[in-house]
C-alpha cells in the first residue's frame, strides 16, 4: 500500500535513475559452456534411476555473473542435487537474459523440451524493471506450469523468490527501495499463487532471504557470483531433494 501511495510521486526520479542504468550499467556476457549435461554421483546405486532437471528463467538462470557454465547456477546446483539424492542429474538450462515472466514462456513455447522430473524455473526481476503487475507475471507463470506439466511429463516445478533487490550494488536510492519492495510484493504474492490447493502438490515457492550480499554480487552489482551460485544451489538442491525423494522409480 505505501509503495502504491509514494510512487507517483517518485516516479520521475525512478524513470531518471532506470534510464541512467541502461546507459551505464555493466554488461555482462552470458557464460560459455554448455546448456545440458550430467551431473555424475559416483555413489549411485547401479540400478538407481536419474534425475532429469530443467532450469529456465532469466538472466541469473543463465548464469550471468560467471565466466563458464560449470561456475554458474544449472551445473552447481545439478552437482549439489547429485550428491544429495545419490543419483545421476541430466540437466537441461534454456534461459535467456532480459525475460519477463510472458518472454520466458514465449521462449519455452518455441523450444523442444525434454522429459524432466524437476524444474526450477526464475523470473521476476525483469517484471519489476519492465513494470509488469504482479498478478500479470503470475498469470504467466501459471502458464508455464501447464505447458510444462503438459510438454515435459514434470512433477514438480519449483520457483524461487526474489533476492533482497534493494541490496544490490548497483541500484542508487530510492529506485534500490522501490525494486525491494516490489520484490517483496512478488514473493509473498508467489507463495501464496504456489500453496494453493489446485497447484501445491506440483509447485513450490521457496525464499530467498539472506542470499544478497553486496561482496558476493559479480562486478556489475546486480548479478550472483560463481560463489554465491554455488550458495543458491546448495539452497534449492535442499528442496528440492525433499520433492524428488517422493518421486517414484518405475518398475
Amino acid at each position: 500500500m505505501v509503495v502504491r501511495l509514494i510512487k507517483p510521486v517518485l516516479a520521475p526520479v525512478l524513470i531518471a535513475q532506470a534510464k541512467r542504468l541502461r546507459r551505464v550499467a555493466l554488461e555482462l556476457p552470458e557464460p560459455t559452456g554448455p546448456r545440458h549435461g550430467v551431473a555424475v554421483c559416483i555413489d549411485a546405486a547401479s540400478d538407481s534411476r536419474p534425475v532429469s532437471l530443467l532450469i529456465a528463467g532469466d538472466s541469473s538462470a543463465a548464469g550471468v555473473g560467471a565466466a563458464t557454465q560449470d561456475d554458474a547456477l544449472s551445473s552447481q546446483l545439478a552437482a549439489a542435487l547429485a550428491q544429495r539424492l545419490q543419483r545421476d542429474v541430466h540437466w537441461h538450462l534454456i534461459a535467456q537474459t532480459g525475460l519477463t515472466s510472458i518472454g520466458l514462456l514465449d521462449l519455452l513455447r518455441g523450444q523442444k523440451l525434454p522429459d524432466v522430473d524437476v524444474a526450477v524455473v526464475i523470473v521476476g526481476v525483469n517484471d519489476i524493471t519492465n513494470n509488469v503487475a504482479v498478478g500479470h507475471a503470475l498469470r504467466a507463470r501459471n502458464r508455464i506450469v501447464r505447458m510444462l506439466r503438459a510438454r515435459t511429463g514434470v512433477q514438480h516445478i519449483l520457483f524461487p523468490g526474489l533476492p533482497a533487490v534493494e541490496r544490490f550494488p548497483l541500484l542508487p536510492q530510492p529506485l534500490a527501495w522501490y525494486g525491494g519492495a516490489e520484490a517483496r510484493r512478488n514473493n509473498h504474492l508467489q507463495a501464496r499463487w504456489a500453496a494453493h490447493a489446485r497447484r501445491a502438490s506440483f509447485v513450490s515457492h521457496i525464499p530467498m532471504e539472506g542470499f544478497t550480499h553486496p561482496k558476493l554480487m559479480a562486478e556489475d552489482g546486480f548479478h550472483p557470483s560463481p560463489i554465491l551460485y554455488a550458495m543458491v544451489a546448495a539452497h534449492l538442491a535442499e528442496h528440492l531433494s525433499l520433492k524428488v525423494g517422493v518421486l517414484t522409480d518405475p518398475d
